[in-house]
């Protein structure tokens, strides 16, 4: 849904996916009918659950990190929903192999997505068996081709012939920080940066806040407009979802007693139980734990030292832990990555200087 707060005031969101078309993509799926669903979901498995409270909302990668490796002993208390843009791929898989008559499996599903969190998701699910989707492109990356089609389309665009209504104005607010909750009855709390999530979470791992149901919870201080993948300036990324929200409305787009009958029969539900990762020794022989301490810290040295969680781990330092063990990739943090553009840019300028050209 922040893929539409991309480009500018009053863009017309249905262009933006026929622009996908035009830039080489065969089909689109817009993620904000899942986001829908997945609101009214929520809300009939709160209705129906019984404790422990809170419960916590799974759908920012970096959040189920944090509880899998530092707060083990709430992991029960994720709400057991997948996360839109997984439903939304199988949902896409299907809808094209009807009209095509491919096998799902010959269907490639991209995620635009604004942050490179997910797209470590989409490799290493914690939640899944499997992703329902082959890979992600980053909004940033995108949003020049996308942009050059818009206008092309735009010019010959005309409002008055805009089909119904497919885009949810529900949904689109998942941008935002408050995107579940304000669209469910429920005692809901939102969180968002790491500092503030890990303070929630002890508390909640003390007993304390069972008064709230749900805990909203974001990486990103203020949701998913403020992914590192994006284009816009968050805040005006946030102040255009106003916009485009005022024009949809917030009215549902899919019918709610649908949406609760597939959710009883487990269409919406993860396919596995979120497995843990507390914290334990690097080895257990002593000796290689000291060596791989000692490399961890040189490369927690190297690290921006300020637990974003744009790698998809919690804090900087279970990211050196995890490039050590092998289950991160060092070129996931975007300060390594900016480092390494720096030492490649210097390294072309010195080169030609030593080869202008024409000697």
């Amino acid at each position: 849904p922040v893929f539409y707060t991309q480009f500018g005031k009053g863009v017309n969101p249905k262009l933006l996916l026929e622009a996908l078309l035009e830039v080489g993509f065969d089909s689109y799926y817009d993620v904000s009918r899942i986001c829908e669903a997945t609101t009214f979901a929520a809300e009939e498995y709160i209705k129906n659950y019984s404790g422990p409270f809170p419960l916590i909302t799974p759908f920012c990668p970096t959040v189920v990190r944090l509880v899998q490796i530092r707060f083990p002993d709430i992991a029960g208390q994720m709400l057991p929903i997948d996360s839109p843009m997984e439903i939304a791929a199988r949902e896409a898989k299907a809808k094209v192999a009807a009209e095509t008559g491919l096998n799902p499996e010959e269907i490639g599903a991209i995620y635009l997505t604004p942050c490179p969190v997910k797209m470590v998701c989409i490799r290493h699910s914690p939640r899944k068996l499997k992703s329902q989707l082959d890979g992600a492109i980053a909004i940033s990356d995108i949003h020049g081709p996308v942009n050059t089609a818009l206008r092309r389309l735009a010019a010959d665009h005309d409002d008055a012939t805009d089909e119904e209504q497919t885009i949810s104005g529900i949904g689109v607010g998942w941008s935002r920080l408050d995107g579940l909750t304000r669209g469910i009855k429920a005692e809901a709390l939102v969180v968002s940066s790491i500092e503030f999530l890990i303070r929630t979470f002890e508390e909640i791992e003390a007993g304390q806040l069972k008064d709230i149901q749900l805990v909203e919870c974001h990486a990103c201080r203020i949701g998913c407009a403020g992914g590192t993948l994006n284009v816009e300036n968050p805040y005006v990324s946030r102040h255009r979802l106003r916009e485009i929200q005022a024009k949809l409305g917030r009215e549902p787009i899919l019918d709610r007693d649908e949406v609760v009958e597939r959710f009883n029969l487990g269409y919406y539900s993860v396919d596995r139980k979120l497995t843990t990762e507390p914290i334990k020794p690097l080895d257990t022989d002593l000796s290689r734990a000291i060596e791989k301490m000692n490399m961890r810290d040189e490369l927690l040295a190297r690290l921006p030292g300020i637990n974003c969680g744009v790698c998809g781990a919690p804090s900087c330092k279970a990211f050196a832990e995890d490039v050590v063990l092998g289950r991160a990739e060092l070129n996931s943090c975007f300060a390594i990555q900016r480092e390494e553009l720096e030492k490649l840019l210097e390294q072309s300028i010195k080169l030609m200087k030593n080869n202008p050209v024409g000697a």
